[in-house]
């Protein structure tokens, strides 16, 4: 069912003229009172309602580096038990631990290279699953420092002890599954990293899987996101085919079938929401409000027509000032943001944690512990969880 939101037309005032009227045109609706409606349709969902159909699979997997629980919540979407998961912070397995979703998981709080794979021996004979996967995003910071795999042996004992791809492999060669999700960051494939890559497919055939190497982008898998991610998707059995995007830039009426920011966190902009944490007060204030939606400190430059200029094209990260456009998808959210880092909502507010779970597609009815910076931080590292969810329905068809 449509819903609206009303903007008031002096929140866009500050913005010059010759950016203020073409994003009034890209919103196309018309003043009336001094205000602008938007109408969205609420996106949102629930988990619990997949819950019982999931607990009876005989798919079934054991999750590592979990954190808040993106990759397993669309791991049980799509059909996969998650049988155990294991993370190194204290306030992830308590988010994990405070969702009836996972009541049936057993939660571990440790470090993978403390783990073997006897220490899943009786989870794996109670449950006697027919089929076995691993899902896992393993942080790996110092992908840049390239072949420093030279044998099997080494390449699952790297030698940087931030870079946890080794200790994932390691696992998955103990345990041996049907297959496995393995979810990194997009640099992983930058050209000086090939070396690596190479290695880390090399491994995988030492290992006896085959795999496929999917780039996807989050707004191209339903996720209200623009996000760029990497999978090695890997299966005993040959692979043929990929998974299939369900979004695009265009779609056969010649407009995107991306999904909008605004129908997931469009129910959140209410008055009763409002606290102190929302307040963008502060140095650069007065040039976030001139940004329009959609743009970032650039429009403020001399490039963007804005003389004279508050700040020069190039001389700030590229999320500096960020804000959304609420028709179109987000831009990637981020762990730990700095204090003028975006994206910040179009009403010139700093995001709400309960707008940012929704941008990464958590379910309404999943809960969070710990601080307010802990939860914007088990958010921004997660696995948008509807991409999670194909993901890991391709994993199901290849195994």
């Amino acid at each position: 069912m449509a819903k609206n939101i009303y903007i008031d037309k002096e929140t866009f005032m500050p913005l010059i003229e010759s950016q203020r009227i073409p994003f009034f045109e890209s919103l196309g609706v018309d003043e009336h009172e001094g205000k602008y409606k938007l109408t969205y349709t609420d996106k949102n969902y629930k988990c619990m309602p997949y819950l019982e159909s999931v607990l009876n699979s005989r798919i079934q997997g054991l999750s590592f580096f979990s954190g808040g629980g993106g990759l397993d919540i669309g791991a049980q979407m799509a059909g996969i038990k998650v049988l155990t998961s294991l993370d190194f912070e204290k306030d992830a397995i308590a988010t994990l631990k405070a969702n009836k979703f996972f009541n049936h998981t057993q939660h571990i709080l440790d470090d993978i290279r403390n783990v073997k794979a006897s220490d899943f021996s009786k989870v794996l004979k109670d449950n006697n699953p027919e089929k076995l996967v691993l899902l896992g995003g393993p942080p790996c910071q110092p992908f840049s420092k390239a072949g420093y795999w030279k044998t099997l042996s080494q390449r699952l004992g790297p030698e940087d002890p931030r870079n946890m791809i080794g200790s994932y492999l390691g696992i998955i060669d103990e345990i041996k599954p049907d297959g496995f999700v393995l979810e990194n960051v997009e640099s992983i494939l930058h050209p000086h990293n090939r070396q690596a890559v190479e290695d880390l497919a090399n491994a995988l055939e030492q290992m006896n899987y085959n795999y496929v190497l999917v780039k996807a982008n989050a707004c191209d898998f339903g996720v209200p996101q623009k996000r760029k991610r990497v999978f090695f998707i890997a299966s005993k059995k040959k692979i043929n085919t990929m998974p299939i995007p369900t979004n695009s830039e265009t779609g056969n009426d010649g407009k995107p079938t991306y999904e909008r920011v605004i129908d997931w966190i469009g129910r959140f902009d209410i008055p009763e929401l409002i606290s102190e944490a929302d307040s963008t007060e502060g140095r650069h204030h007065e040039a976030l409000i001139k940004v329009p939606p959609g743009s970032n400190y650039i429009a403020l430059s001399e490039k963007r027509g804005y003389v004279p200029e508050l700040f020069k094209s190039g001389t700030r990260y590229w999320t500096f000032l960020l804000k959304l456009h609420p028709y179109l998808p987000s831009w990637t959210i981020i762990a730990q943001p700095g204090h003028w880092e975006g994206p910040f909502h179009w009403n010139n507010r700093r995001l709400r944690n309960c707008e940012l779970a929704a941008i990464q597609t958590f379910p309404l009815d999943y809960k969070f512990v710990g601080s307010a910076r802990s939860v914007h931080k088990q958010i921004g590292n997660a696995v948008p969880c509807i991409l999670a969810k194909n993901m890991c329905s391709f994993l199901k068809d290849i195994i």
